[in-house]
C-alpha cells in the first residue's frame, strides 16, 4: 500500500531577523539616564558637609544656635511671667501693710478716745464744769491751720451744753507781740463762732490763717452758752500722732 500524501501547510513560519536585539538608540537613552543618576549623586556627595569640615561646623553651629535661641525664647517668658506674679505679690504685700497701719492709726486713736473719756468720766474722776481741754494746730499743705479744740464737762452728767467757740491767737510778728483775731483768721468780717453741742465731750475742729512772718505762741479761747460763759488760755500746741 502506498503511503497517503500529506497536505501541504498553508501558513509557513519565517524567522525575522534581528529579533531580541536592543537598537543602537536604547543604548544611548540608557546611558544618558545613567549619566545623570551617576553625576546626581556625585553633586549631593560634593555638596555633603564631610564631617570636620568648615561647611559642617558652619551648619552645626546654626542649629545649635537655633536651638540656644529657643531656649532663651522659652527663658525670657518665664523671666516675664514670674516678674508679673512677683509685681501682683509686691502690690498685694503693700496694699496689705498700708491697710494694716490705717488699722493701727485707728486702734490708736480709738485708744486714745477710750484714755480720754475714762480721765473725765470714771468713777475716780474729778467732776467739773464746762471746760476747754485742749487746743492743737498742724500746718496744712496752702498755708493754713487745722485746729481740734476739744470741750468736756462732767459736772451734770445729763445736761447739755450748748454754745459758741472762739479763739484768738497771740506771738510776735516784727518783734512785736501781736493779737490775730477770730475774724481776721476767718477771712471774714464779724465771723461767726463754731457752735459746740454735746453732753460730755466734743472735738471741734476746722482751718484757720495766720499773717506772714507771724509766730504763734498763746490760744485764748471764748466759749459762750447759755449760763456758762469760758475764757481760757493754752498755749500753742501742735497736733501729736495717735497713740502718742
Amino acid at each position: 500500500m502506498e503511503p497517503t500524501p500529506r497536505p501541504s501547510p498553508q501558513f509557513e513560519i519565517v524567522p525575522r531577523e534581528g529579533r531580541g536585539r536592543v537598537p543602537a538608540w536604547g543604548w544611548l537613552v540608557g546611558a544618558v539616564v545613567f549619566g545623570l543618576l551617576v553625576g546626581g549623586g556625585l553633586a549631593w556627595w560634593l555638596a555633603k558637609p564631610t564631617v570636620g569640615s568648615p561647611e559642617a561646623r558652619i551648619a552645626e553651629s546654626d542649629r545649635r544656635l537655633k536651638a540656644s535661641q529657643a531656649q532663651v525664647s522659652e527663658l525670657q517668658q518665664r523671666v516675664s511671667t514670674l516678674t508679673r506674679s512677683d509685681q501682683i505679690t509686691r502690690d498685694a504685700n503693700r496694699d496689705v501693710q498700708a491697710m494694716l497701719a490705717d488699722k493701727d492709726e485707728q486702734i490708736a486713736s480709738l485708744r486714745a478716745d477710750v484714755a480720754f473719756y475714762e480721765r473725765f468720766v470714771g468713777s475716780g474722776a474729778e467732776r467739773k464744769g464746762l471746760t476747754v481741754h485742749s487746743a492743737e494746730f498742724e500746718r496744712e499743705a496752702g498755708g493754713s491751720w487745722r485746729y481740734q479744740v476739744v470741750l468736756t464737762q462732767s459736772l451734770n452728767r445729763g445736761a447739755v451744753s450748748q454754745g459758741e467757740m472762739k479763739f484768738d491767737v497771740e506771738g510776735v510778728r516784727d518783734g512785736r507781740l501781736t493779737t490775730v483775731k477770730w475774724d481776721e483768721m476767718q477771712q471774714k468780717p464779724a465771723a461767726a463762732g463754731q457752735q459746740y453741742e454735746f453732753r460730755y465731750f466734743q472735738r471741734l475742729g476746722g482751718s484757720i490763717v495766720l499773717p506772714a512772718g507771724f509766730t504763734p505762741q498763746r490760744v485764748k479761747v471764748a466759749l459762750r452758752g447759755k449760763g456758762a460763759n469760758v475764757d481760757t488760755a493754752l498755749a500753742w500746741s501742735s497736733m501729736s500722732s495717735p497713740g502718742e
